[in-house]
């Protein structure tokens, strides 16, 4: 009852503006989400990959929340600056995005792979949670801030494919994940390709049925577009020689989210550019883009690393819209950014998005870098109720303002 209350409050805030199609200013702050309304805020750190989403319910949905440990020049800036570690400045995003409801619960959080940018790594000068059973960087210490409900990964339980994960981030993770079931009940689930019931609105879902979480691919399992029916992409482990097994990389989930007629595709970091020498197999992107089909936004995947978005991915997706989460001066690489401009791949407009551009990129990338339509700001996909159209938002990252630095739109859903 307290969270349907919490809704109406929000929805006259939300839909007098939007419905009457009078969209917000440059300059003012962002006007808070209301019931019917799909949010996608790409929470920009500096320090690794953050998507949290508030579905046409209140559904709330965390994807990754990265805190790298590696250090300049090979890393941009912390933003808004170093006095709060990522944890800390994601936590304090999703609460203010989430001040009409207070509970400090989400309802789900995905971690697309296990690397330190996606979920966070910790050092010796980590602090400790709340309980003192684990470390808190990035999925943990939003997680010691949030009570999460569900969370989902690639490799629960077991965590031990392609080979046993036992790094010291894994073991704090996993720390993590025991200690959420032991005092707060939380669930954890192996994410499973070719379901689409396994993320779903958990507040009102009879209002919104033309709302659904395809899941498409993970650990090389991947989706074949058919009923729920997947195919296993990646020939079994001990068929392959040491160096052909696959990466954490091409183990990343993917998944396809839908309103109405927008869809938005997030791969993690799956690969589809392999080395020359390496097998067929190694090109996850193509199979996955075969499953999918064209969508409106797409969530780059690798950051645009020299590895991702292959021609044929582009060319059956056929974005709209690509969003690129930066933290490196390789991201992307100027040939990825190349692909992604050439209207040879697929024909008409596109707009790139990017949340944190370096100078080293504009040296080494040179013109291409202008075509870009933003550089810098947290990126946030506003979907109309019902999902006809939508609306780019750039945020202001050098402060907690949440002031809108410029918008984009509407775009039509297609």
């Amino acid at each position: 009852m307290r969270r349907r209350v919490a809704l109406s409050i929000v929805a006259g805030i939300f839909l007098s503006g939007f419905l009457n199609a009078t969209p917000q200013k440059t300059g003012e702050v962002l006007s808070a989400w209301a019931p019917g309304g799909l949010d996608i805020h790409h929470i920009n750190t500096g320090k690794g990959e953050c998507v949290f989403c508030l579905l046409p319910d209140g559904t709330s949905l965390l994807i990754d929340a990265g805190a790298t440990t590696r250090s300049k020049p090979r890393v941009t800036d912390p933003r808004p600056d170093g006095s709060r570690t990522p944890g800390e400045w994601i936590s304090r995003y999703i609460d203010h995005m989430l001040a009409w409801n207070p509970e400090k619960v989400l309802d789900y959080a995905v971690v697309t792979h296990f690397h330190d940018d996606h979920m966070g790594d910790i050092t010796d000068e980590s602090k400790w949670s709340k309980t003192g059973k684990y470390k808190l960087a990035g999925i943990t210490e939003v997680g010691d801030t949030f009570r999460f409900k569900k969370v989902i990964d690639r490799g629960w339980p077991d965590y031990d494919y392609p080979e046993p994960l036992e790094s010291r981030m894994m073991k704090n993770y996993r720390d993590f994940l025991a200690d959420g079931q032991t005092r707060n009940g939380l669930h954890v689930e192996r994410f499973q390709p070719g379901r689409h019931d396994q993320i779903v609105l958990v507040h009102c879902p009879a209002d919104y049925r033309n709302f659904e979480i395809r899941n498409i691919a993970a650990n090389g399992e991947i989706w074949t577009g058919v009923g729920s029916n997947t195919r296993k992409y990646i020939p079994p482990v001990h068929e392959l020689s040491p160096g052909d097994r696959p990466s954490e990389n091409m183990c990343s989930i993917a998944f396809r989210l839908s309103y109405g007629a927008f869809d938005y595709f997030n791969g993690g970091d799956i690969v589809g550019v392999p080395d020359e020498w390496a097998p067929e197999w190694q090109d996850i992107e193509t199979p996955v883009a075969q499953a999918v089909g064209p969508v409106d936004v797409n969530e780059i995947n690798h950051h645009g690393y020299l590895d991702s978005e292959n021609a044929y991915f582009l060319g059956a997706l056929r974005p709209r819209v690509h969003i690129l989460q930066v933290w490196s001066p390789s991201h992307p690489t100027p040939r990825t950014l190349r692909r992604l401009l050439s209207t040879r791949l697929y024909p008409g407009p596109r707009d790139i998005f990017a949340t944190n551009m370096m100078e080293a990129n504009q040296v080494v990338i040179g013109d291409n870098l202008e075509k870009l339509k933003s550089r810098q700001g947290h990126v946030l996909v506003r979907v109309e109720p019902g999902g006809a159209s939508y609306w780019i938002v750039i945020l202001d990252d050098s402060t907690e303002s949440f002031r809108i630095n410029a918008m984009y739109g509407p775009y039509e859903s297609r």
